[in-house]
């Protein structure tokens, strides 16, 4: 059986690869089906989707919503989603208008204490992209203001960092609704990224499959088997599917491999198999 990828990243959000790229590399790793997913937006999709058309690949229409939990930041995965949806297309300028103001705020607090970096000059770098702290990143370091882009969040625009900006975030509940009205898979991604106790965790999932969770990402790169164990648990006891994705960034995340992770991960195609039938019953398409 061959494997499959369903959490990955271009240039359209943070990732260092094209579509067209990430398309080729998945080919040249053997795998059957990837998962556009970048960081709230859609913008890649159909270029990849219309690459890999008449590839021996598919590309299924995703993206990674950011919202919060009680304080914590929550990610959740939308697979197999309808990118002309209305509603979630307003959604995405909304929040694409925001991110943009907390950009310049960002851009100005990092400019008036010396190190000049206006908003103009981010999107000349990086055109196509949702503009992210990875981006700030990036540039810093071009300009030799950082040694590396560690340095950057570690001094200035870290969660902690004296220039950064919070940005507004949507409920996990409201990502989840949202998704759903695109008539999309929505998945709780990386939940033991959220250093939360399983029992918070269960909570969590309870309160997210009241509006719709289809499945908990179980196969993911820095999970241990333990991990992979409880969330397989979790989910079977939640009557829920599992996903799996490496979290594919290129270099921005260098020793995650597409597909492989760190070199041993590996999501078999049932994974998307079963997905896909929860989708045709949920949607009564079969």
């Amino acid at each position: 059986m061959k494997a499959i990828d369903l959490h990955t990243h271009s240039i359209y959000s943070d990732g260092s690869l094209t579509v067209e790229e990430l398309v080729d590399l998945a080919i040249e790793k053997g795998l059957s089906h990837i998962a556009l997913t970048d960081h709230d937006t859609v913008g890649g999709v159909k270029r990849a989707m219309d690459y890999a058309a008449n590839k021996d690949i598919t590309v299924i229409p995703g993206i990674e919503l950011s919202s919060e939990y009680q304080g914590r930041d929550i990610h959740i995965v939308g697979l197999n989603i309808d990118i002309n949806n209305e509603e979630f297309k307003e959604y995405l300028k909304d929040f694409v208008l925001d991110r943009e103001k907390r950009n310049e705020k960002m851009c100005k607090l990092l400019t008036d204490a010396g190190l000049t970096l206006s908003y103009e000059e981010l999107r000349g770098e990086f055109p196509d992209s949702v503009i992210t702290r990875a981006h700030f990143s990036r540039l810093m370091l071009k300009k030799g203001y950082t040694q590396s882009l560690k340095e950057a969040f570690d001094r200035y625009i870290g969660d902690s960092g004296p220039y950064f900006v919070p940005r507004h975030k949507i409920s996990a509940s409201m990502a989840v609704d949202l998704i759903k009205k695109a008539k999309g898979i929505p998945v709780l991604a990386h939940p033991m990224l959220y250093h939360m106790s399983m029992a918070r965790i269960s909570d969590l999932v309870d309160e997210l499959k009241g509006y719709g969770l289809m499945a908990i990402e179980a196969i993911y790169t820095t999970n241990t088997n333990s991990d992979e164990r409880d969330i397989r648990v979790l989910a079977a006891r939640k009557n829920l599917e599992i996903s799996g994705g490496s979290d594919f960034h290129g270099k921005a995340k260098p020793k995650t491999e597409l597909g492989t992770g760190y070199g041993s991960l590996f999501i078999p195609e049932s994974v998307w198999f079963n997905l896909r039938n929860r989708w045709e019953k949920e949607y009564s398409l079969k």
